[in-house]
This record gives structure tokens, C-alpha cells and sequence, in this order.
């Protein structure tokens, strides 16, 4: 989630979108985005500011190296107007290892603000991307007109390492800028189909 007063800390990188190098691509079911939001939508809607929604992006390697989104899972959470928190991870947990999925990332809204990564976000997505280096943050922010949505990683270096070092909590300033930039190892999959397992 985004700080009413937080700025896009840095921005992504100058270079805009990451050729993903060295990455392995990950194909995302280009429907996932709007059934996300369909199911974020009550939230989203709630309130004169909305609240977040996340779910986690549960997947498998398939051929030629690539890893394959197959899976949106809503976990039990909590949320306000600018954050969103898993809780019952443990459910989390077991229901990807019962199901052989690959923890990939994690999406969540942003109800009023801007398509960005808050501090606290860098922080959420810092252990996904540290057990998958691939692992992306994708931000759907219905009101931002230039950016909807879009995927997300940190950068690595020197972004992974020092939200890593990091020991702050909440949102706070990272004066360090280059932290994380769109990903550009990342396809959206017309054909690609996606299960859902809403957990709340």
C-alpha cells in the first residue's frame, strides 16, 4: 500500500521497463488483472478512500525455463485506505505446498492513489523476491489514468539488497533511489487460463 503523503519512492528505474536480464520470463493469464479486480472491487469501493486487496500468484516452471502464473489465491487479510496484510498464512502456505505451486508474487490495489511500490511494498515484495528472483509485485491502481496497472520488481542490485538491509517498519523514507522499475520479464497470456481460490 501507498501512505497518503508517500511519494513513488524514486520512481521506478530511469530505464523504465528491465529486459529481464538474466531473468527466467514469467507468462501471467492476461485475464488475471480484471479478475482481480472484480473480486477487489467491494473494497475498493468501500468508503470515501477504499481499501487494498492482495492475493498471491501461485504458479509452476513449464517448458523452455519459463515460469507459468496459473493460480490467484485471496488469502484472509486485513486492509485500510493505503495497506493490506495476509494474515492466516499458515493456510497460505499449506494450500501452495498441497497444490505443488511455486509462490510467485503478489498482487494488490491501490484504491485512490497512483500505480507505484510504497515503502512497505518494497518490503512485502522483498521475501517474495528473495526465495524466487523472478518473483514480481503487480499494482492495479484504478485511478491512475497513466498507469492502471503494472508489474513490478525490485531492482538487483541495488534495490533487493537494501530493502534487505533494512530493518525500518511501516512507511518511511528510502533516500536511495533505482529500488525497483517495471518488469520486463513478464508476458501477459491471452490463452493462458487462471484458477482462483478465494481462502477469506
Amino acid at each position: 500500500g501507498g501512505a497518503p503523503t508517500e511519494t513513488p519512492l524514486g520512481g521506478p528505474a530511469p530505464a523504465g521497463r528491465s529486459r529481464g536480464d538474466g531473468l527466467r520470463r514469467v507468462r501471467v493469464p492476461r485475464r488475471l488483472i480484471a479478475d482481480f479486480l472484480k473480486i477487489a472491487e467491494p473494497n475498493t469501493n468501500r468508503g470515501e478512500r477504499g481499501v487494498e486487496t492482495c492475493g498471491v500468484l501461485g504458479g509452476r516452471l513449464v517448458a523452455r525455463g519459463e515460469l507459468q502464473v496459473t493460480t490467484l489465491i485471496v488469502p484472509k487479510q486485513t486492509g485500510g485506505p493505503d495497506t493490506c496484510a495476509m494474515t492466516n498464512e499458515d493456510e497460505l502456505f499449506n494450500y501452495c505446498m498441497d497444490a505443488s505451486l511455486l509462490t510467485m508474487g503478489w498482487i494488490h490495489t491501490h484504491p485512490r492513489q497512483e500505480c507505484f511500490l510504497s515503502s512497505v511494498d518494497l518490503h512485502t515484495h522483498c521475501g517474495f523476491q528473495s526465495l524466487l528472483p523472478e518473483a514480481i509485485a503487480i499494482v492495479c491502481a484504478p485511478c491512475d489514468r497513466r498507469l492502471p496497472n503494472s508489474a513490478f520488481h525490485l531492482t538487483a542490485p541495488p534495490g533487493l539488497g537494501i530493502v534487505q538491509r533494512c530493518a525500518k517498519t511501516g512507511f518511511h523514507p528510502h533516500a536511495e533511489g533505482n529500488l525497483y522499475q517495471q518488469s520486463g520479464h513478464v508476458v501477459f497470456d491471452a490463452e493462458a487460463p487462471l484458477d482462483i481460490v478465494d481462502l477469506r
